[in-house]
């Protein structure tokens, strides 16, 4: 099991995740987006945001998301 935070993962806050794949880590920070998203909690929709600045094309989405794959992968394992 791996820890990053929802800043690691383009959010806005230091809220940790826990998950044994990148695939459920994505699942928790999407959910987690999405709460804070209803709440209108403004650093996230600012996050949020910049991220769909970011991510005008799929090929930069695919991108980003290896990119965070990758930083999950070197993650040292915790209990």
């Amino acid at each position: 099991m791996k820890a990053m935070t929802c800043r690691q993962l383009g959010g806005a806050c230091d809220k940790t995740f826990k998950a044994n794949t990148f695939q459920e880590m994505a699942q928790l920070s999407q959910k987690h987006g999405i709460e804070m998203m209803k709440q209108g909690d403004q650093a996230h929709l600012e996050a949020m945001e910049k991220m769909k600045k970011l991510m005008t094309t799929p090929d930069q989405m695919n991108q980003w998301m290896q990119d965070r794959a990758n930083e999950f992968e070197v993650l040292p394992d915790i209990d």
